[in-house]
């Protein structure tokens, strides 16, 4: 692996301290916000930038000791032992560093909003569609994240034929952006009472929710209809059409917002209208790129069969990136979704690292 020339390091270093001197004497408040957001970012690169110089530094000057034939004794002991540290440590910065200065996808840091659908499999999908939905709501809970549910239908047997929410917190879609595409499982269904496996399937999608999202949507592009809110089970939870449904025309992309506040439903539908159309735009933008694919782990496409979960086997099987783990229970109950989770950031940081070096 090709090492971060020491020009680079001074240009990350030179970079952070510029942010910081600019922190001091900012005092607009929009300006000062983005100069604390790019402080935070470039503090972690800025200050592996430094070890690593340090420790070259350190690796250079041991072995000057060391090939110096008039060195002290006791100075070549204390120079050896510093590098027999300093030879492994060097390569391992090296290797940090380079992740830290992959190219970043700018939605890493953005909130979510998480769709869960039912599959092939009728009554047993809305199942298993349930349990994907329970999975992410604790993995949420984990990290700190808060998650709402925006809609949903219930499937008559429970679970869920469509459940969306929002997940707010730092770093969402970067942590969940590999979840998206067909989620299988195969086992013996609660409905079965012969026994037999059965395998159903579920989607699931990630769209990336910035806090600002720019996209301009004419009004006359836009459909609006109202109605009256249902609630679990179908019944009405209010008298009045307060209910309101979104169509773009343009796109024929449809969102509906069921709070009990028609004025509230309305600025929250517009939201997630922009949502779905800045992820239309990102897709677009992907599938120009789809040369690049490569090196990456998943595009992300929803009909990508992307992962089985088999409960005869206690298996959870990643297809991407072939990992098997037999932890089903500890995966679907959400509290070792991250063994899956961090395996895929490392194979597509891995993917894209190779891709640079053969550039």
């Amino acid at each position: 692996m090709a090492g971060v020339s020491e020009e680079r390091l001074t240009q990350v270093i030179d970079r952070f301290e510029e942010t910081e001197a600019r922190m001091s004497v900012a005092t607009e408040p929009t300006e000062i916000v983005q100069l604390s957001k790019d402080h935070a970012e470039l503090k972690l690169v800025a200050d592996k930038a430094r070890e690593l110089r340090d420790a070259r530094a350190g690796l250079a000057e041991a072995d000057a000791i060391l090939a110096d034939k008039n060195s002290d004794p006791d100075m070549k002991e204390l120079a050896q032992e510093e590098r027999e540290e300093l030879k492994d440590r060097v390569p391992e910065l090296e290797q940090e560093m380079q992740l830290l200065l992959l190219p970043k996808d700018e939605d890493d840091e953005a909130n979510a909003m998480l769709e869960v659908r039912a599959g092939t499999g009728g009554d047993e999908a809305a199942l298993f569609a349930g349990d994907l939905f329970r999975m992410y709501q604790r993995y949420a809970q984990l990290q700190g994240w808060s998650l709402d549910i925006e809609s949903m239908a219930e499937g008559d047997a429970g679970g869920y034929k469509e459940i969306i929410a929002s997940v707010n917190g730092r770093g969402v879609f970067g942590k969940l952006k590999f979840e998206s595409g067909v989620h299988r499982v195969q086992r013996v269904p609660k409905t079965e009472s012969g026994g037999r496996i059965h395998t159903s399937a579920a989607s699931v999608a990630v769209l990336p929710a910035p806090e600002e999202v720019n996209i301009e949507v004419r009004m006359e592009d836009v459909r609006i209809d109202t109605m009256r809110a249902s609630g679990a089970g179908g019944q009405h939870v209010n008298t009045t059409d307060s209910a309101v449904r979104m169509i773009h025309l343009p796109t024929g992309i449809t969102v509906v917002s069921t709070e009990k506040s028609q004025h509230q439903n309305r600025a929250r539908a517009m939201e997630m209208l922009k949502i779905r159309l800045y992820e239309k735009e990102r897709a677009e933008k992907d599938a120009a790129m789809a040369a690049d694919r490569k090196s990456q782990v998943g595009s992300g496409d929803r009909s990508e069969k992307i992962r089985t979960y088999n409960f005869p086997e206690n298996r959870v099987s990643d297809h991407r990136i072939k990992l098997t783990l037999y932890k089903l229970e500890q995966i679907l109950s959400g509290d070792a979704l991250n063994e899956v989770i961090d395996s895929l950031i490392t194979e597509d940081q891995a993917a894209r690292l190779a891709a640079m070096e053969e550039a």
